[in-house]
């Protein structure tokens, strides 16, 4: 689907305004060529670790989010990536960013360069645009939504171009600290999601390296991650049906154990409420609409939970296990970097707890 998105959109005011007086440098690697970056000294984040508490969940719309926009995110398995902060990166300039990349792969498959022989294609067209809205935070810059449309080679002359790749940069709930210590000239969105030919995604990525001097990574979903949506996820249940809690675990065995374990919903649910602490007046505040927080210990002792009762039937401890997929109703997460969010309502929640991983991931 092709975007007509308007271009003129927010980089951050913090960003543009900040001054930074330091004029001192490190050396960042760009790529495993060990290429260097502008990106100079910065404070970084003030732990190297998830934060052990955030807060719950709940059903909410994106008010200034388009619609159809938003659909194009959904129901997808995006393939992640961290990428470094984006330097000269301008939301108003767009329109020229979507010219600029057509240009590039143009050149790219004139040299013969990262072109597939299967499913070859002619012409490309790329298109930028923002989704308005997708924001938690005045730190947080607008996300910025990729497609590349494409034919084929032989197509008749009166067929239009498809989407052949879509692409995002986000940011929702970014570390402040971490954003504000960037000198004026950087944007930060750190987290990368992809879906497409592989050589495409490897296209895209070059260009925004030669163009912003940004370099990317592999984002895994660690285990700590996928028990933290889990329980974010189960959390949701009583506004939004779970429908069943999904697991895959793996014991490190010749060869190794693959485990599925799928747990009904009014369970899950049973369980993470009896594992739920009770919060005092005093932890709660002199508001009572404040919005209410899970910490990881709740979140130990629901795995754990899970654990014990799959041990009581089948004797089988999952605690030499790691954790590789989880899934509901609301989305599903793999170690291997991919996700898939299927509910609109929950995004928020779910992205500011990978934007969390993209900025840990990331050297800094």
């Amino acid at each position: 689907m092709e975007q007509t998105q308007s271009s003129v959109m927010r980089t951050p005011l913090n960003i543009v305004q900040r001054r930074s007086k330091s004029k001192s440098y490190r050396q960042s690697y760009r790529s495993c060529l060990g290429a260097t970056s502008r990106l100079g000294f910065t404070p970084g984040l003030t732990a190297r670790r998830l934060n052990a508490s955030r807060r719950a969940p709940k059903s909410h719309s994106i008010p200034k989010a388009d619609p159809e926009q938003l659909a194009l995110l959904l129901k997808t398995e995006w393939h992640l990536s961290y990428v470094t902060p984006l330097y000269l990166f301008r939301h108003t300039q767009l329109k020229s960013y979507s010219r600029q990349l057509a240009a590039f792969m143009a050149a790219e498959k004139q040299q013969g360069l990262a072109m597939e022989v299967e499913g070859a294609q002619g012409s490309f067209r790329a298109s930028f645009s923002t989704v308005q809205g997708m924001t938690d935070s005045s730190d947080d810059a607008e996300t910025i939504f990729i497609q590349i449309h494409s034919k084929p080679l032989f197509a008749r002359q009166d067929e239009t171009q498809k989407p052949t790749w879509s692409g995002w940069l986000t940011c929702i709930n970014g570390s402040s600290d971490y954003i504000l210590s960037l000198p004026q000239d950087f944007v930060c969105l750190p987290l990368f999601c992809s879906s497409g030919p592989e050589w495409l995604t490897s296209t895209v990525k070059s260009w925004f390296q030669q163009s912003f001097d940004c370099c990317f990574g592999p984002l895994e979903i660690n285990s700590t991650s996928l028990q933290w949506l889990a329980a974010l996820w189960t959390n949701c249940h009583p506004e939004s049906s779970i429908q069943q809690l999904k697991m895959m675990w793996t014991l490190r065995a010749a060869p190794p154990l693959h485990i599925t374990f799928t747990v009904h919903p009014q369970d899950a649910w049973a369980l993470w409420r009896s594992v739920g602490k009770e919060e005092t007046e005093e932890e709660r505040g002199d508001n009572p609409e404040e919005e209410s927080r899970i910490d990881f210990e709740e979140v130990a002792r629901f795995m754990q939970g899970l654990k014990s009762h799959f041990y009581r039937h089948f004797r089988l401890d999952l605690s030499a296990a790691s954790l590789n997929q989880v899934s509901t109703a609301l989305g599903s997460a793999k170690h291997s970097g991919r996700i898939k969010i299927s509910h609109s309502r929950y995004m928020i929640a779910t992205l500011t707890l990978l934007t969390e991983c993209a900025l840990l991931k990331m050297p800094l």
